[in-house]
């Protein structure tokens, strides 16, 4: 097959034969612009999906920030009421604290108003707020630690002025009666001889409380032989209260019992003709007479 072209110039009609590679030249032509279009398509479409992989990447970074502040907020919210906490119950820490060196006359040397005294380098970081709120609680943590420290000082100093008082053995033993026997020489109720009486009976109702007369620790609660029900307590310094013929006893050995806390309750138990409390003051394991310490006002 062949293929004539005719071109029309000044000069009359040209007829041109072209050969079979001009025949071809098109067909490469729109080939190649084809594959050019093909191989560009494809590179748009593939720089379209990293477009859109990378918008969706930041999409997802842009919610992790957003969840991170989220969860940020949330912390310091929890921090700061944490600390609000925290500055309450110093706050109250603090005026027990000044209301007990107060009430001893130690206000000159235990101060609770103050601020504590802190110092040393550091460094400013770039988180302000949190910062500052790490600042605060530990502040706070001082505080609390320093007031630790003067309350335990001040309860010993406390305890120190107060342990006198509480050990100091005076009143009777009981809270309604009366008194049946003293110290000393008396004729014996069971068999009539004149015999030692080495303490002071205090007759009432019984079941009525029989009280310490001093503080200290309970160094027997139990039978003993002619005592019936007895309760012994030991106040240190060699003194010792004993109180004996208990229908029951409240309190255990190794009990510490305050002043005026009830130990037992009247009763007739042991070598007793009725209700009453034999009671008793040692020094040094020897029974003394007890009426100096019945009889004297208490310290």
């Amino acid at each position: 097959m062949s293929v004539t072209v005719f071109i029309q110039g000044r000069n009359g009609v040209t007829r041109w034969h072209p050969s079979k590679r001009w025949l071809l030249l098109p067909i490469l032509l729109v080939a190649a612009g084809t594959g050019l279009y093909q191989q560009n398509a494809d590179r748009f479409a593939a720089q379209q999906t990293k477009v859109d992989e990378n918008q969706k990447l930041r999409e997802q970074q842009k919610q992790q920030v957003l969840d991170l502040k989220k969860a940020t907020e949330t912390q310091l919210s929890t921090l700061v009421a944490h600390v609000a906490r925290m500055q309450a119950n110093v706050t109250r820490l603090e005026a027990l604290g000044q209301q007990v060196a107060e009430n001893n006359l130690l206000e000159d040397q235990f101060d609770f108003t103050a601020d504590v005294g802190v110092g040393g380098l550091s460094e400013i970081g770039a988180g302000v707020e949190l910062n500052q709120l790490l600042d605060d609680m530990s502040q706070l943590a001082s505080r609390i630690d320093n007031n630790n420290v003067q309350l335990a000082l001040l309860e010993t100093v406390s305890t120190n002025l107060h342990i006198d008082k509480e050990r100091y053995i005076s009143g009777r033993p009981i809270v309604k009666g009366w008194l049946s026997s003293p110290y000393g020489l008396r004729n014996d109720p069971f068999n009539g001889r004149r015999t030692m009486h080495k303490g002071i009976d205090f007759a009432g109702k019984e079941g009525g409380d029989v009280i310490a007369t001093a503080a200290g620790v309970v160094t027997w609660s139990g039978n003993m032989l002619g005592y019936g029900g007895l309760v012994e307590i030991d106040h240190g310094n060699g003194l010792r209260t004993r109180y004996g013929h208990n229908k029951s006893m409240s309190v255990n050995v190794g009990d510490v019992v305050a002043k005026g806390d009830k130990i037992a309750s009247m009763g007739s138990t042991g070598r007793s003709t009725g209700p009453h409390v034999h009671y008793e003051v040692l020094r040094n394991g020897q029974q003394i007479d007890p009426r100096k310490f019945v009889y004297r006002k208490a310290s």
